[in-house]
This record gives C-alpha cells, structure tokens and sequence, in this order.
C-alpha cells in the first residue's frame, strides 16, 4: 500500500490529467477503495484544491479553479519548461523581468536535485531583441487581451512617438479588438478601427487604455483567416499576401557559410569556389539592391530586370553623395 502523500500526489496528477473522472476509475487506477478515493479527495479540498463532484451513475470528481493558489504539482518536464520560460521572459517585450526572475528563484528552491541539474545543463542568456525599447505594461497587455476575448469596443489614447520621446502626443482611437501578438520583443494589437473602417497594428506599448469599455460587437474574419500570417505581411508591405512585394536573386563573391548567418528570411544556395547565389526581399527594388549591397562583394544579378536598374539608380545617389561628401 502506498504512503498517503504519494498516493494523494497520484490522485492530484490524474485529476490535472483531464477534466472528469468517475470515482471506479479513480479507485481502479490508484489500486484502492471507494471509499479512500473519497478521503483523499476531502484531503485535497483542505489543502486548498477546488475539486467539485460530478452527477452520473458512478459519481465522479472534476478539478476546478479556486479562490486561493493551492500547491501545484508538476513532472519533471513540465518543471525544466516552466523554468526555461521564466528564463527567458525578458525577452518577452513585457514588463514582467524583475517578476521572472523572483519567480524563477521559487520554482528554482523547491526543485529535487536531479532537475535542478538538468536545468543547469539548459543554462542559457536571453538576448532582448530591441534592448530598452518597446516594452509593454503587463496591465495594458491584460486589458487588451480582456477586450479582445470578451469582444468588447476598446477605447484608448494611442501615442504617435515612443514613450518617453520629446513632442509625444496622443490620438483618441475606437476599435473592435481582435487578437494580441507578439514579434520580435514587441507586442501588437491587431483590430479593426471603427473610425477609419479598415484593419490596424497597433503598438501595445503605445496604448493608454480608457477606463470602460464599449459594447461588445461579432468578430471580423481577419483577412486570409491566419493573424500570423496577417501581421507577418503587414510588417512586409502587403495587405494579405506574406512576401515581399520585390524579390531578388543574385550571386554573392562570398561563401555560404558566410552569407547564411545575415540573411534574414532569405535563402542561401551553395556554388562552392567562395560563391553563392542569395535570394531575398524587401519593401522596394532599391532595398533589394542595398541588403545585397551590405555584404560588400561583388554582385552579379541574376533576375529580374527590375533589380538591375535599382542597381543603377543607386550608384548614381550613391555618386552623388560622394561627390557632396
């Protein structure tokens, strides 16, 4: 027979496992009575566990969220993942550094020694994408999501500059909130502004959220159904599709190997002899020129036309400062 903590630690991961469980298979599985199933499930609502009782022939249980956090319990994969998650959550773009840390020091005591070396194994820094800029309040990201999920008219002041900025000012904005994304560190709201009668990207740490919400209104399909593939091709220039509007394929005087690590969304081809073919995209032919540019070699083009001419009228701005210079 096993000890009572084990067996009620048993009970609580079955319980977490699924949302119903009938009181014989809760006994079948844990290999005891009825009557112990029904003990040990009074012991966990004194430890706090919201655990209510479910009408059907053979009775059952089902584990619901209380007032207060009881104790949690999790596998050892489940510890390495929430770990690893608070590790790296300044980078999340979300005032919640100082939190993570805090948090991860308490999971980090209470871990048994053979996880706490696996961890340790996973040690790693988490680099900010955009260092000191962006960050979002996690209040304001909570107040969005809730709007978003209870579809709910959102109300806010917008600020045309970055926090902090000199001349910053603030637009009253009105829209139907759909969903909260993040990319790249930053957070974003995409939503359909009732005043201009389109879609918008709004930058969360730019929202002031107001005080009451509006009333709440049937969902939009976001355009191509995908809002990842959405944001994606908005941030490229394009209202649907997620590629660049300009494509380019050239052949670099550099090898692969050297190319790969900057070239972004681009695809790299391997020619050997120090050579490789790259191609890439960006918002107009001239960017196309200049990211090829960046990678100071020779350039031999390979297509479209559009691309050779963007070349040439780039040489002649860039002979143009240079005899300004």
């Amino acid at each position: 027979m096993s000890s009572t903590t084990s067996r009620l630690l048993s009970l609580l991961s079955l319980l977490q496992a699924r949302r119903d469980w009938s009181g014989a298979v809760l006994a079948e599985r844990l290999g005891i009575s009825h009557r112990t199933v029904r003990r040990d499930i009074d012991r966990l609502r004194e430890m706090g566990y919201s655990i209510r009782a479910t009408m059907g022939p053979d009775g059952g249980y089902r584990l619901d969220a209380g007032s207060e956090l009881p104790p949690l319990l999790f596998d050892d994969d489940q510890v390495i993942a929430l770990a690893v998650a608070l590790q790296s959550a300044t980078a999340s773009g979300a005032e919640i550094g100082e939190a993570a840390v805090r948090a991860l020091a308490t999971v980090r005591q209470v871990m048994p020694s053979r996880v706490r070396h696996r961890l340790d194994a996973l040690s790693f820094t988490t680099v900010p994408a955009r260092p000191g800029t962006g960050v979002a309040d996690p209040e304001v990201l909570v107040a969005l999501s809730t709007a978003a999920r209870a579809r709910e008219v959102l109300r806010f002041d917008y600020a045309s500059r970055e926090p902090g900025g000199e001349e910053t000012s603030s637009l009253p904005r009105k829209v139907e909130p759909h969903h909260l994304v993040t990319s790249h560190g930053r957070w974003y709201l995409v939503a359909w502004d009732l005043t201009l009668d389109d879609w918008r990207i709004f930058r969360a740490d730019r929202i002031t959220p107001r005080a009451f919400t509006g009333p709440r209104f049937v969902p939009r399909e976001i355009p191509g159904g995908d809002v990842a593939e959405y944001v994606s091709a908005r941030f490229k220039g394009s209202d649907r599709i997620n590629r660049w509007p300009c494509t380019g394929r050239a052949i670099l005087g550099r090898p692969a190997r050297d190319v790969l690590p900057f070239a972004g969304d681009g695809v790299v081809e391997d020619l050997g002899d120090d050579r490789c073919i790259l191609e890439l995209g960006a918002w107009s032919w001239i960017g196309v020129a200049a990211s090829l540019n960046r990678f100071d070699t020779d350039v031999e083009v390979i297509g479209p036309p559009e691309l050779r001419v963007a070349f040439e009228k780039l040489a002649t701005r860039n002979a143009a400062t240079a005899k300004g210079s």
